[in-house]
């Protein structure tokens, strides 16, 4: 298939590009948000950038959708509406916002667009009406079992720590330092020192320790070196990083918030709400590196198991195959088509945005 999709999580598009298919990215000359393309990503050669003023209408077999403005974009540029001319899904990659869990999602109630969404916790959160929906957990290329834990620290990896604030556990940062060195990665942690101020709170500096935005390759070498992940975010979709980390072969200290529970089973780290639990199990795994190693171990298992490339590809090969055709009839595929939710009650952090 080729498939028409804007480069908007890189994260995301990581594992979605290594697929079977033709991936269509939107480029312009600024590169900004509309028009990012590959944005320099050594990704396949089946990811290619294209220009909406030139594509062909008729090439594009199905639409990605991932903002509420790319249903008018996209009718716009190609005269073709999402889920009426050309077959279309929402990815929903974000918890709700605002009047939790209240939150109505922008496609709710329409039955030509599927809303697919990356946990489980998102799909129970987001109010869609009547809207069918679907889950595809995350997949990540596997970077390979590189942990070493080394280094006595505590590894985190957040973008944007000080503006985003209490959404991203920053406040939490100084009492974990009280336990032992944090070693942060990340965009805008060079603002983090002064932020913390971490002398006001008995501690000195090197308990702070800003690795800054680094390439992928790099961050995951020096991030393996150190003894265990630390997420304490608490109202993000579910951290990319942290996946890497458990593919790394980190074990893993984080908050029981949004999906962490279900992506860190018994016996890959501790996944707790209790600050000084989680304080006291990330103290025993600095100073025990033999039982840092094991339990990163079977962080790494359950990780390729649930979150492996193959089967995150797969699962949207499916969803793909079960969307009706440009010419209404439905591709043939050995699935039962996407589940639909009708019952109310029903932001990603990765190594590189």
């Amino acid at each position: 298939m080729r498939i028409l999709v804007w480069h908007v999580h890189g994260g995301w598009m990581e594992a979605f590009v290594r697929g079977r298919h033709e991936y269509l990215l939107p480029t312009l000359p600024d590169c900004g948000p509309w028009g990012l393309g590959r944005g320099g990503r050594d990704w396949p050669v089946a990811a290619q950038e294209v220009d909406l003023t030139t594509l062909d209408p008729d090439s594009v077999d199905a639409v990605v959708l991932q903002r509420p403005e790319e249903i008018a974009a996209l009718a716009k540029a190609l005269g073709r509406r999402p889920g009426m001319d050309v077959p279309a899904v929402y990815l929903e990659h974000n918890t709700p916002k605002g009047d939790v869990p209240f939150s109505v999602h922008p496609l709710a109630d329409q039955g030509s667009i599927p809303v697919v969404h990356v946990t489980h916790f998102n799909q129970l959160f987001w109010d869609t009406g009547s809207a069918p929906t679907a889950v595809i957990e995350h997949g990540i290329p596997d970077p390979g079992h590189l942990y070493t834990g080394v280094q006595e620290e505590m590894g985190v990896v957040v973008n944007e720590p000080v503006r985003r604030g209490r959404v991203t556990g920053t406040d939490l940062l100084p009492g974990f330092a009280r336990v032992g060195p944090l070693r942060v990665f990340g965009m805008g942690t060079e603002a983090l020192p002064s932020a913390l101020d971490l002398g006001s709170h008995g501690l000195g500096g090197d308990r702070l320790r800003i690795a800054g935005d680094v390439p992928a390759a790099r961050l995951h070498r020096e991030l393996a070196r150190c003894r265990l992940y630390l997420h304490p975010l608490r109202w993000t979709s579910l951290g990319l990083a942290l996946l890497e980390a458990m593919h790394l072969g980190m074990p893993v200290v984080a908050l029981a918030t949004t999906e962490a529970a279900r992506a860190v089973p018994h016996g890959t780290g501790l996944v707790s709400n209790d600050v000084d639990d989680l304080q006291r199990f990330a103290r025993r795994l600095l100073d025990d590196p033999d039982d840092a190693y094991a339990i990163g171990m079977r962080a790494r298992q359950a990780a390729l198991e649930r979150y492996g490339l193959g089967k995150f590809l797969r699962a949207w090969d499916e969803l793909l195959a079960d969307l009706p055709a440009k010419h209404g009839h439905r591709r043939q595929s050995g699935h039962a088509p996407v589940s639909h939710h009708t019952q109310a009650s029903h932001d990603t952090e990765r190594m590189h945005p």
